[in-house]
C-alpha cells in the first residue's frame, strides 16, 4: 500500500529531476573547447611544417658529412646544423604550447564533469527527499490528490518513466566519476610532460649556443684558411691516437676475472637502439677505419652518424653510474661528454661525444628514456676526439668496467672515465641490438 501511496510523490519527483537535468545552468568558460581545439590544430600544422624543414636540413647535413673534410664543408655543416638546432628549439616550443592548450582543454572537461556530478547528486538527493516527505501522508490523502481515476492510472504509468530516468542519471553519475578520474590522470601526465619539455627547451638552447661557439672557435683557430684546418685535423688525430695508445696499454695489463654466467649470451633484442634513426658509420672490432684511426687496430664500440642534438636513449633499464666530460682537461682527446649506464642483465652501456645530458648520476632510467643529446661536432665543447657528429655506443661486461679518475694518464689524469679491467670486458653491441632493417 505504501508503494501506491507514493505514486503522486513519484510524479512530483519526476518533475524535480526534469528541472535539475534540463534547466541547470552550464559551466561558462571564457575560452571554449572549440577555440582550444582550433589552436591545437594550428600548432600541429606548425609542427608539421617544422618537421618538413628539418627533413630538408637533414639531407643537407648528410650530404655535407659525406664531402671531403675541408674547412668549407665544416663551416657549411655548422651553419646547416645551426638552422636545424633552431628548428628543434621551435619544435620544443611548439610542443610546450600544444601541451598547455591540452591542459586547458582538460581543465574545461574536468569542470564540466564536476558540474555534471554535482547536478546528478543534487537531483537524486531532492528526489529521495520528496519521496520521504510524501511517504508521511496517509493513503486517503494520497488518493484525494488525484481528480479522477484516469489521473491516478496516468500517474501509475509514470512509475516506469521515473525508474528509467533515475537509473539513467545514476549510471551517468557513475560514468562521470570514472571520467573525472581519467581526466585528472591525463592532466597529471600532461603537467609532467610540460615540466620535461621546459627542461628540454633549456637544454636545446644550450646546444644552440654550443654550435655558435664551435663555429666561432673553428674560424678563429684556422684563421679561415684551409691549410690551417688541415693542420688542426692532423694535430687532433695525433692527440687522439696518443690517448688511445695509452689507454689500450693500460687496459691490456688488467686481467679481470669475469664470470661468463653473468654475461648474457649474444641475442638480438637484448638491447634497444639508442637512436630512432640508425646509420652505422663504424662497427666494433677490427675494421678498415679502426686500423687507420686507432693504435690498437680495433674499435671498442659502434659509431652512429647522427646530427648534433638528436635524442639519445637508454638501451635498457638501468642506473646511471657515471658521467663526466673529458674536455674539462685541455689536451685530453677522448670521449668528451659521456655517461655510463649499468643494466640489471650483467651489461653496462656507454654513450659518448654528447652535446648535453638529460639525466644525473645515480638516476634510474627506463629502456627508451632520453638520457642525453648527440654531439661530436669537432671544436664543440664536449665532443672529445671526434671527426664529425656522431654517437659512440660502447658495451661492456658490467663486472669488468668501473668509473674512476684516470690518474696514471699522461694526457687525461684529471678526468673521470670508464676504465675497462681487461680487454675481454669489451663486447660487440651489434650482437645484442635488434637486427638492422
Amino acid at each position: 500500500m505504501k508503494y501506491i501511496c507514493s505514486i503522486k510523490s513519484i510524479v512530483i519527483s519526476l518533475s524535480v529531476l526534469s528541472v535539475f537535468f534540463f534547466f541547470s545552468a552550464p559551466q561558462v568558460h571564457s575560452v571554449t573547447q572549440t577555440d582550444l581545439q582550433t589552436q591545437i590544430n594550428n600548432k600541429r600544422l606548425e609542427k608539421a611544417a617544422l618537421d618538413a624543414e628539418n627533413a630538408k636540413l637533414q639531407v643537407q647535413i648528410d650530404a655535407s658529412n659525406k664531402q671531403a673534410k675541408t674547412l668549407q664543408s665544416a663551416v657549411k655543416t655548422l651553419e646547416t646544423t645551426g638552422k636545424k638546432l633552431q628548428n628543434d628549439l621551435s619544435v620544443t616550443s611548439n610542443k610546450i604550447d600544444t601541451t598547455k592548450l591540452t591542459i586547458a582543454q582538460l581543465g574545461i572537461n574536468i569542470d564540466t564533469t564536476k558540474n555534471s556530478i554535482t547536478k546528478n547528486q543534487s537531483a537524486i538527493k531532492e528526489t529521495l527527499q520528496a519521496l520521504y516527505r510524501a511517504d508521511d501522508a496517509s493513503l486517503i490523502q494520497n488518493f484525494l490528490e488525484f481528480k479522477n481515476i484516469n489521473e491516478l492510472w496516468g500517474a501509475i504509468e509514470s512509475i516506469h518513466q521515473f525508474q528509467t530516468l533515475v537509473k539513467q542519471k545514476t549510471d551517468e553519475l557513475s560514468r562521470d566519476q570514472k571520467n573525472l578520474e581519467d581526466q585528472k590522470s591525463q592532466n597529471e601526465t600532461q603537467n609532467k610532460e610540460l615540466t620535461n619539455l621546459k627542461a628540454e627547451l633549456v637544454t636545446r638552447k644550450t646546444i644552440v649556443d654550443q654550435n655558435k661557439v664551435a663555429k666561432s672557435n673553428l674560424l678563429t683557430v684556422t684563421k679561415n684558411q684551409e691549410t690551417e684546418y688541415e693542420k688542426m685535423l692532423q694535430a687532433n688525430q695525433k692527440k687522439g691516437q696518443q690517448f688511445e695508445q695509452e689507454l689500450f696499454q693500460f687496459e691490456s695489463q688488467l686481467k679481470a676475472q669475469l664470470d661468463p654466467s653473468k654475461i648474457p649470451t649474444e641475442r638480438s633484442g637484448v638491447l634497444s637502439w639508442p637512436l630512432d634513426k640508425i646509420v652505422i658509420t663504424q662497427r666494433f672490432g677490427k675494421t678498415v677505419d679502426a686500423k687507420r684511426l686507432y693504435v690498437s687496430g680495433t674499435h671498442n664500440g659502434v659509431d652512429f652518424g647522427t646530427p648534433v642534438g638528436t635524442p639519445v636513449k637508454s638501451a635498457a633499464d638501468g642506473v646511471v653510474i657515471g658521467m663526466d666530460n673529458t674536455d674539462n682537461q685541455s689536451g685530453c682527446y677522448s670521449y668528451g661528454r659521456w655517461l655510463l649506464i649499468q643494466h640489471s642483465n650483467g651489461l653496462s652501456s656507454l654513450y659518448a661525444h654528447l652535446s648535453a645530458y638529460n639525466v644525473s648520476p645515480g638516476q634510474v632510467v627506463a629502456r627508451g628514456a632520453t638520457v642525453g643529446y648527440s654531439g661530436g661536432q669537432p671544436g664543440a665543447f664536449g665532443s672529445g676526439y671526434s671527426l664529425g657528429p656522431h654517437l659512440h655506443f660502447g658495451l661492456f661486461a658490467a663486472e669488468g668496467v668501473k668509473v674512476a679518475k684516470y690518474s696514471s694518464s699522461k694526457f687525461c689524469k684529471n678526468v673521470t672515465i670508464p676504465v675497462i679491467e681487461g680487454l675481454n670486458a669489451y663486447l660487440d653491441p651489434l650482437g645484442y641490438l635488434p637486427p638492422l632493417n
